[in-house]
Parts: C-alpha cells; structure tokens; sequence
C-alpha cells in the first residue's frame, strides 16, 4: 500500500525518484508527488493519477538538486486529489514529508496544531507530520524534530521527511510500514521495497520496527526504538531486476502466470531431496514437528485461500488439526490458543498489518510461530519464531499469482514434513511433489483454449464457483482472481450448499465454474453440475485428466497432477488464466486494479 522512494547524495535526485516510482506502481495508488532539497529550498510536484503524470511535468522541478522524497498515494484520508497527494509540507514550506500508514490520532494533534495558528491545506492525516516537525525546529534540527514527533504519533506508519535548510539530509521513521535503506558508493536511498533502487545497488539495510535513521550521502545512523544507535545488518538482494519488468509481456500478471514452472522449481529445490522433505530449508528444526499437537493458519486474501488448501493437506496427510482464520478477524474473536499450538503465519509482502498483529498476539500467549512469505527482511520473516520463503521472486501485479502456488506448494511440504514426524510418512507424494514445476511448464505451453473461453464472460455480470473439499479452496481463489481484475461479481460455494439458497440465482446463461480435481467426490460434484445446468448454467469444468470423458463439453481445462493431494497449484494455472483473460478482452488495468494495493499495511 502506498510506495516511499528517497535519495541522497545523487548528482540528479529526479529521474531516481522518478524510476523509483515507477517500480513500485504494482503496490497501488492514486496519486504520486516529489519533493526535492537543494541550496535554493524545496521543490514541490504533486499530480492525481499516474506517475506517468507527474513525469509529464518534470520540466517544472529543478534539475541537479542532489537529495529528495518522493510517494505514490492510495488514499485513506481524504479523496484522490492534487491536494492530498504527498509530500506534505509544513507553513513555511521548508520542510516535505512522505508517509505510509495511518496515524490515528491525526485529529487530536491537528486541532492543537490548528489552536497554535498552523494552516492545513489537504483531508490526509500525513500533514500533522510536517506541521509538528515545523513546531520543534525541523527545518534547521530534522533529527531532533523528528525524534519528537515520533513520541506524539500513534498508529503504523513509516515516513520520511527533508528540509530546505538541510539538503544533504533524509530522516527516516519506521513503525510498522516497512523502509528499507539501500547504500551505495557516492548516494544512499530509502524506499518501501527492494525494486525501487536496484538499478543503484544491491546493498540493503532492512530498518527494524521502531527505528529511526539519518541518511546522508556517506553515512547511515540508525537508532532503534529505545533511542540507543545500533548496527542493522547489511544484505545482499540477488533479484535480477529483469524479473520486476514486463519483458515485453503486455501485463505483469501474465508474465508472472508464465514464470511459474520456474518459481515452482525455486521454491522445491533443496526442500524435496528424493523421498524426504528437508525440513531444514524450510527454515524448520526437525525435533519440533513431532511436538505440535495444533496448528493455528493465519491468513489475509489470496493468502487465507493458500491456507485453507494447508489445512485440507496438514490434516490430510498428518491428521494434526488445522483451524484457518481471516488475519483481521482472529484477535478480536478471543482466540482461544491451547499449548503446543503452532501459529503459521501466510503473507505475501510479510508486511500485512492484520497478520502481523495475529502473529504478535500468538507471541504474546508464548506460542510457537511459523511464518511464509515470498519477501525476504519482511516484518513477518523477524518476528517470526521460524521463516520458509516461497521464494517466487518479485511480484509486481496486485493479484496474487506465483506467490499463492508456492505459498501452497510450500504448505504441502511442510504437510509432507509433518506427516514423516508422526510415522505417516508418504515418500510417494514428496518424489511426486518435484515433477509439478514440469508438469505447469507442459499445462502453460498448450493453455490457448483458456482465452477462447474467457471470451464469452466478458459481458457477464455474475459468475459462480463451486468446489468439494479442497476444491472449495480453490474455488474460493478462483472467484477472487475474476473480480479483483474484472470486476465481474463472482462468488464461491460449497458445491452441496447449492440447493441451501445458491440455486435461486442460478439462471438461463449464467457462468458457473466447477472444479473438481478429488476422484473421490467427482459423483458428488457432477450431480450439483447437473443440477446448475438444468437451469440454464453454462458450466466450464477443470477437473483431473482422467476424468475428462465424464464432462464433455463442459470441459475448460484438464490437469494431469500425479496425484489428488498435488492437484491444487497445477488447478490454479486455469484459474488465473480465465481471470486474466476475461480482464484482457475487456480492457480493464489488470496490474494496478481499482481501490486495491499489493501490500496492505493498516488495518
């Protein structure tokens, strides 16, 4: 949500900023501002919409200025407007401020700014910032303005924050919303995500929650939450920042549909090792697994359906049960967490603040904590007791697609792990769990027939999902890709609560998707087929290949998993391709959907 760029030091703050922007645009936003510092003050461009906006009036901003900030805004106070976009600036215009998150108790300080006689031009609650920074002498002492400010503010939010009297000179507060500092030889940056300055450097600093530091060109002090100056670790981002271009695709999400054989492979290697899974490189200590007696899923989006399909594997394959909970309902529902409970924790920024909170409130209670997340240095990667990467690399589109398969495909090793812990070993699936990036890259190269079926949705209003058991799963994500990304409305039901309700909407035409990848329920599935198309439904059916006679006509899309168990990632590729195409053909922005963002950090 939302995206953070600075630079220090640089010969020519903006094109960085500019470029910076641009590669965090997939985050989600409705607006997009600079500010840049040098001898002359503050220079200031703001523009509603696009970057490609506000790059369309870089002529207005100073060149060769060596230092500035700059923000892609998705609005939570206040509309999407010019006014509202960031950086802010206090009254005197001599200090810019960019800010992620949200400080809750904006109206309180703004009421006594507004009582002292400061002047508020936006609805956001981002400008008590500069306002306060301005009342405890930011323009000319931004370290020890802003270590004041800091102590007023409540809520999660990162931000930084320049003066015009201080031009080679970035202060950075982080609480909660992530900031990472990237340091180079003649400039340093600080951005939200990794992507925004890998052109410049491969060397990181990941700020801890609670940190504050002070950025110049040569040096980075940093501050934790008690106010001692500590040493973060430096690391090395191996990215290639080819992955976090188009290629010459025409979207991110296709692109990212494609790459998944090779994502896959990523995730799996080293983890499946001939017929055992390597619970070390999950990030696991094979002595625990025996030990948890519970497992407690907790999950936001794309990410609870990743682990709804873990909760069908674990207790399957394990018998361990599973409880899957929404990450922002699970705190306030009193969770009643019993000993030798493991708390797993699925986000795929690892920045997600409702998960973050579950996990901490699982910490708290002195429970065991798992975490998977595609980001490396995430907040939920630290906090957590124990980290699994997916390791799919960047994923640039809002809707989830190869960070979701390997979440799942993760999740199935870990079953697989934890099944061999309790003397239920299944050497069959692990060696089976390998030939999946294979048998996606053989599915992908003959997946043509998908878009010829997306063109009849794409005057569609309405569309249904139906799924048994794990299937129900994915019928759930399936659903959720299509009106993400275009905006039809598409629902997702347990194929037997059909006729609870459902049916009553079921008309002459209207679109209903059934998957069925289980053989064990496949007469159950066809029979609730049966009864939406004697209504009018036209079905499209993904199913396992050995049942394709049985669906006729009705057939979308067939997958050849080498086993039930392993069928859900393979499943998925038709679903993502069906969403993706409906958008296509109807022209909708696929990458950067309407009111959504890749990394929701507030509540």
């Amino acid at each position: 949500m939302c995206g953070i760029v600075g630079v220090v030091g640089a010969e020519d703050a903006l094109p960085i900023l500019l470029q910076g922007l641009q590669r965090l645009e997939y985050r989600g936003y409705d607006s997009a501002g600079i500010a840049l510092s040098g001898p002359e003050g503050l220079a200031l461009s703001k523009a509603k919409g696009k970057v490609s906006m506000l790059a369309a009036r870089q002529d207005l901003l100073p060149r060769a200025l060596p230092c500035g900030i700059a923000h892609t805004r998705w609005a939570t106070h206040g509309a999407p407007t010019d006014e509202n976009a960031h950086p802010h600036t206090d009254c005197h215009g001599q200090i810019a401020v960019v800010h992620n998150g949200i400080v809750e108790n904006y109206r309180e300080l703004k009421g006594e700014l507004m009582a002292r006689g400061h002047r508020f031009v936006s609805d956001t609650d981002t400008e008590v910032i500069p306002h306060l920074l301005e009342d405890y002498g930011g323009a000319t002492d931004l370290l020890t303005a802003a270590r004041n400010t800091e102590a007023r503010l409540q809520g999660a939010y990162a931000f930084l924050a320049v003066s015009g009297q201080q031009p080679d000179y970035v202060v950075a507060v982080r609480r909660a919303s992530p900031l990472i500092i990237g340091r180079g030889d003649a400039a340093n940056y600080i951005a939200s995500d990794f992507t925004a300055f890998l052109d410049a450097t491969r060397r990181a600093i990941v700020l801890e929650n609670g940190d504050m530091a002070a950025v110049t060109p040569k040096t980075i002090r940093i501050w934790n939450e008690q106010g001692a100056l500590v040493d973060r670790p430096e690391m090395t981002v191996d990215w290639d920042i080819r992955q976090a271009e188009r290629g010459g695709y025409p979207h991110f999400m296709l692109k990212e549909i494609l790459e998944q054989p090779e994502a896959w492979s990523d995730c799996l290697l080293e983890r499946v090792q001939g017929e055992r899974i390597q619970v070390e490189a999950m990030g696991l200590a094979r002595a625990a697994l025996a030990g948890w007696e519970r497992i407690q899923i907790v999950a936001a989006g794309t990410a609870y359906h990743a682990g709804l399909v873990g909760k069908a594997l674990i207790e399957t394959l394990a018998r361990i049960p599973v409880d899957v909970d929404v990450a922002s309902e699970f705190r306030y529902r009193d969770p009643i967490l019993l000993p030798n409970t493991l708390v797993l924790a699925v986000s795929q920024s690892g920045e997600t603040a409702d998960t973050l909170a579950s996990l901490a409130l699982a910490k708290q209670r002195g429970l065991a904590t798992y975490a998977i997340t595609n980001t490396v240095g995430s907040t939920v990667a630290r906090e957590a007791g124990a980290v699994g990467y997916t390791y799919a690399g960047p994923e640039i589109a809002v809707a989830s697609t190869k960070a979701y398969t390997t979440q799942i495909l993760l999740l199935t090793a870990l079953a697989l792990a934890l099944a061999d812990a309790r003397h239920r070993a299944r050497t069959d699936l692990v060696a089976k769990l390998a030939s999946l990036p294979a048998l996606a890259e053989q599915w992908l190269a003959a997946s043509e027939g998908i878009r010829l079926a997306a063109q009849s949705l794409t005057d569609q209003e309405q569309m249904f999902y139906i799924g048994r058991g794990i299937d129900y799963a994915l019928a759930m994500e399936g659903q959720l890709k299509m009106k993400e990304i275009s905006y039809i409305h598409a629902e997702a039901y347990p194929a037997g609560e059909l006729k609870h309700g459902t049916l009553a909407l079921i008309t002459e035409g209207v679109p209903v998707v059934a998957i069925a990848t289980q053989p064990r329920l496949m007469a159950k599935v066809q029979s609730n087929v049966a009864e939406v198309k004697a209504r009018g439904a036209r079905v499209y059916a993904v199913g396992a290949a050995a049942l394709q006679e049985s669906w006729g006509d009705d057939s979308l899309a067939t997958i050849a998993a080498p086993d039930p168990l392993l069928a859900p990632a393979l499943a998925a590729l038709p679903l993502q391709l069906l969403a993706y195409w409906t958008a296509s053909l109807r022209g909708e922005d696929i990458d950067k959907p309407r009111n959504l963002a890749k990394s929701v950090t507030v509540e």
